[in-house]
C-alpha cells in the first residue's frame, strides 16, 4: 500500500504549533488498520537549521527536495502576512500543485499560496485578523472570512491557529471516510468534526463547571433523535430549561440557533451516510431528519457546497 507522502514548509519563525499538528494528525492514523502510512517530512526554502516561534532549531538538510515527491503539502502561518514569500517557495508549490499534490495554507499560511498565485479564481480563508490585508494583496481570491476551511481544486486554507487541526482531520475525511476521521479525532481527544462552514471566531464564555450546563447531554440526545421532529421547545424540555434560558445557553454553547446547530448536524450525519451506505437520496433525507430530498440538497449545498449525489460520487472516486 502506497505510503501517503506530507510536506511540511519550514520557514524562520514558522509555528511550531503548526509544524506539529501534521505530524499529530496524520500520525494518529498508525494506530488504525488497513490504512496506508503517512510519512511526515519538513522541506524549507534554505537548507540546514532553521529557527521556529518558540525558539527551536529545526534542520532541514535537504532544502525543498521533499516537495518535489509529495502528496501533500503544507504551508504553517507565515510569519509576516505583508512580505512576499521567497521566489523559490512559490515556484517549488506551483510545480507541486501542477503535478498534482494537495497544496494547505494553514492559518497565514494562505499568503504563501496567494504569492504563488493559487489562490487566483479560487475559494480561500485566513485568520480573521488579517482578512483586510488579505483582500488587498490577494483581489482575484474569492475569500471567505467566516470559515474554518476551504478546499478548491487540490488548494486548501484554513482560519485561526485551531483550525489547523480541523482542516487536516477533514483531510483525512476526504481521503478515508468520517469513520478514520472520528477515529483519529478520538485518539486526539478533540472534536470529530467542525463543519468548514462554521464560523472561526465566536465570542462566548465557557462554563466554570460542568454542572452549570446541561447542554453536553442534551446535544447527545438530539444527535440521537435527528430523525425526529426537534425543536427549541422540545430540547429546552429536555434540558429541564425554560425557552428563554435553553436558547441563551445553547447560543453560549454552541455560538448559534438550534436551527443552525441541528442543520449542521444533520447534513454531517447525511454526510456518513452517503459514504457508509446504499440508501437512496430519500431514504437519507428521512433518516436524518430532513424529510424531503429537496430540503437535503439545499442544506447540503449551503454547508457542503455540492449536492449529495456528488459528494457521495466524489467519495468513492477518491476511495477506489
Amino acid at each position: 500500500m502506497h505510503a501517503v507522502r506530507v510536506a511540511v514548509v519550514v520557514f524562520e519563525g514558522a509555528s511550531l504549533f503548526h509544524l506539529s499538528v501534521p505530524g499529530m494528525v496524520f500520525g494518529a492514523t498508525s494506530a488504525l488498520s488497513d490504512l496506508p502510512s503517512y510519512e511526515v517530512s519538513f522541506c524549507a526554502p534554505k537548507r540546514g537549521p532553521i529557527r521556529c516561534d518558540q525558539g527551536m532549531t529545526i534542520d532541514v538538510p535537504k532544502g525543498l527536495r521533499a516537495m518535489a515527491s509529495a502528496d501533500i503539502v503544507i504551508v504553517p502561518a507565515w510569519d509576516h502576512p505583508e512580505t512576499a514569500a521567497p521566489a523559490a517557495l512559490t515556484r517549488a508549490l506551483k510545480a507541486a500543485h501542477a503535478r498534482g499534490a494537495q497544496i494547505v495554507g494553514l492559518c497565514l499560511g494562505a499568503f504563501v499560496l496567494g504569492d504563488a498565485g493559487l489562490l487566483d479564481g479560487r475559494r480561500a480563508t485566513t485568520h480573521w485578523a488579517c482578512r483586510d490585508l488579505f483582500m488587498q494583496r490577494f483581489p482575484q481570491a474569492e475569500f471567505h472570512p467566516d470559515v474554518l476551511y476551504v478546499d478548491d481544486d487540490q488548494v486548501v486554507t484554513s482560519a485561526g491557529t485551531v483550525a489547523a487541526i480541523d482542516c487536516c482531520l477533514n483531510l483525512i475525511r476526504q481521503r478515508h471516510g468520517t469513520d478514520v476521521a472520528n477515529q483519529v479525532a478520538r485518539l486526539l481527544v478533540t472534536p470529530p468534526h467542525r463543519q468548514g462552514g462554521q464560523a472561526q471566531y465566536i465570542e462566548r464564555p465557557v462554563p466554570e463547571r460542568p454542572s452549570e450546563s446541561r447542554l453536553p447531554g442534551v446535544l447527545e440526545w438530539a444527535r440521537a433523535h435527528l430523525s425526529d421532529t426537534l425543536s427549541v421547545d422540545t430540547l429546552a424540555d429536555q434540558a429541564s430549561m425554560s425557552r428563554r434560558t435553553f436558547t441563551r445557553r445553547f447560543k453560549e454553547a454552541t455560538g448559534g440557533t438550534v436551527v443552525q446547530w441541528l442543520a449542521a448536524e444533520r447534513v454531517a450525519r447525511a454526510q456518513h451516510l452517503l459514504e457508509a451506505s446504499d440508501l437512496s437520496i430519500e431514504q437519507i433525507a428521512t433518516d436524518v431528519g430532513f424529510g424531503t430530498a429537496l430540503s437535503l440538497r439545499q442544506h447540503f449545498a449551503k454547508l457542503v457546497r455540492t449536492s449529495p449525489s456528488g459528494f457521495r460520487r466524489a467519495f468513492r472516486e477518491r476511495a477506489a
